[in-house]
């Protein structure tokens, strides 16, 4: 049983967005539907469609903000929006997959585009109570 949450935190003209998770993976997980959720509520969107996205990169860091930003890419060039997510690591690799539907800007009224993920307030690590957290700023 999943006990992830996932939560926005304020930054100046951007946002940012923060998993929080059980495990390392559960956290990116969560990180991901905070993202979709700058743009709309995830629950509102059927999982008609499904991407595969990899990443590799040589720390935690780092792959958070390859993850976020191949969703930016995977949702600009494929005009989806993601609600529900898989992630699997191992050591410094994901591997994902993502469901979603084709934007219906009438239906999903989109609140902003999201530029990508940046390397500020980016965090990937476990706090005292062993929660996962991973989070950074994304550009709107």
């Amino acid at each position: 049983m999943e006990t992830g949450r996932w939560e926005h935190f304020p930054h100046q003209a951007d946002i940012g967005v923060r998993g929080v998770g059980a495990s390392k993976s559960e956290a990116f997980k969560q990180a991901a539907l905070a993202l979709t959720a700058v743009i709309l509520d995830p629950q509102e969107l059927a999982s008609k469609e499904v991407v595969e996205i990899a990443c590799e990169a040589p720390d935690d860091e780092l792959l958070l903000v390859d993850w976020l930003n191949a969703l930016v890419y995977q949702m600009a060039t494929r005009r989806l929006l993601f609600g529900r997510f898989e992630v699997h690591l191992d050591g410094r690799r994901l591997r994902a997959k993502a469901w979603g539907e084709p934007i219906d800007v009438a239906r999903h009224q989109p609140a902003v585009e999201i530029k990508g993920a940046t390397l500020t307030s980016l965090w990937v690590g476990q706090e005292a109570g062993g929660a996962w957290i991973a989070q950074c700023v994304v550009d709107v």
